[in-house]
């Protein structure tokens, strides 16, 4: 990642990054996670928007199930039109506001 928060050295970047991809590889089918439960998982709680950023712009994210990994709130990923019919395909159920119902379907591990 070419633009990383101050604090961090390249070395603790590479493994947040790492880190951020093995979590989002562990996430099953029908669930989702946060951004936020993420970034904690790795260590880092305050870098949930460097969470988004590490799965858009890294090489082979794509291959993850990048989709089960929603906003605090259940929203999806702005411009991603196609990440609400890969989590209905799963059996995740959205509230009439389009977020996810997150008390029926949150993914955190222990």
């Amino acid at each position: 990642m070419k633009d990383y928060p101050d604090n961090m050295t390249a070395e603790q970047v590479r493994m947040f990054r790492d880190d951020v991809l093995n979590i989002v590889s562990q996430i099953p089918c029908g669930r989702v996670t946060t951004y936020g439960h993420i970034a904690t998982l790795a260590g880092w709680p305050s870098h949930s928007r460097m969470v988004g950023r590490t799965l858009r712009y890294t090489p082979g994210a794509d291959a993850l199930p990048c989709h089960r990994v929603v906003n605090k709130e259940g929203r999806t990923a702005p411009g991603w039109s196609r990440q609400r019919a890969l989590l209905e395909e799963e059996g995740v159920r959205f509230k009439s506001n389009g977020h996810v119902d997150m008390s029926c379907f949150l993914w955190e591990p222990c």
